[in-house]
C-alpha cells in the first residue's frame, strides 16, 4: 500500500490555471493511453482538496466526456474543505478538515490494502508530504506553459530527496516521471 500524488503538470509547474482549471490537460492524449487505467485500479481511496472537488462538479459533462461518468470514482474519496458542497449521485464523500494524520489512518483503513491517491491540490500533496505520509509522486507533464497558476507542489524538498525510479513518454505532448519519497531515516 502506497499513498501516492498522482497528477498532471504544465511544463513551467502548474497543476491548474489560477482559476482551477484542468480544461489546458486534455487537448495532450487520451486518458487510456496513459498509465492512469492501471494506476486507477490500484486505488482504494482518494483524498482531494475543494478546489479539485468542486471544478469536478462544475465540469460535470467535459469530465464525462473524458471519464464516461460525470463522477468518475467508485472509491471512497475523502475532500478537504471547511464548506458544505454537494455530493454527486452514488459518491463516495466524506467532507474533512484539519491534519492529514488521522484522515490518512481512516482511507487507509478503508482502501483495503490498495493504495491511496493524494488527487490533488499540491498543497494538499504537500501536506502528506510533510507528515511523512506520501511514498511516491508521479507526475506526467505536459507539453504546455500556463505562465502561473496553482503549483504543482508548493514545498521545498531538498533533504529528504526525491528518487527517480522511471521517465516515460506517453505521445508526442506528455512524459511521465515517477519520483519515490526517500524517507527521512534513509536520506542520512
Amino acid at each position: 500500500m502506497k499513498t501516492q500524488y498522482y497528477t498532471a503538470s504544465s511544463l513551467d509547474g502548474f497543476i491548474a490555471t489560477e482559476d482551477d482549471s484542468l480544461e489546458w490537460l486534455f487537448p495532450l492524449g487520451d486518458l487510456n493511453e496513459s498509465s492512469y487505467p492501471a494506476f486507477i485500479a490500484e486505488v482504494g481511496a482518494l483524498a482531494m482538496g475543494a478546489s479539485t472537488y468542486e471544478w469536478i462538479l462544475r465540469n460535470a459533462d467535459t469530465v464525462a466526456a473524458e471519464t464516461g461518468s460525470p463522477w468518475p470514482y467508485t472509491q471512497p474519496t475523502w475532500v478537504f474543505t471547511h464548506r458544505n458542497l454537494a455530493i454527486p449521485e452514488g459518491a463516495d464523500v466524506r467532507f474533512v478538515q484539519g491534519e492529514v494524520g488521522p484522515i490518512h489512518e481512516e482511507m487507509r483503513a478503508a482502501a483495503g490494502g490498495k493504495n491511496l491517491w493524494i488527487v490533488g491540490g499540491g498543497d494538499l500533496a504537500g501536506q502528506f508530504h510533510d507528515a511523512g505520509l506520501l511514498d511516491e509522486l508521479i507526475v506526467q507533464i505536459g507539453s504546455v506553459t500556463l505562465g502561473k497558476g496553482k503549483p504543482l507542489f508548493p514545498r521545498r524538498v531538498l533533504s529528504p530527496t526525491l528518487r527517480l525510479e522511471s521517465v516515460r513518454q506517453m505521445g508526442a505532448g506528455m512524459v511521465e516521471l515517477r519520483y519515490g519519497v526517500v524517507a527521512r531515516e534513509e536520506s542520512h
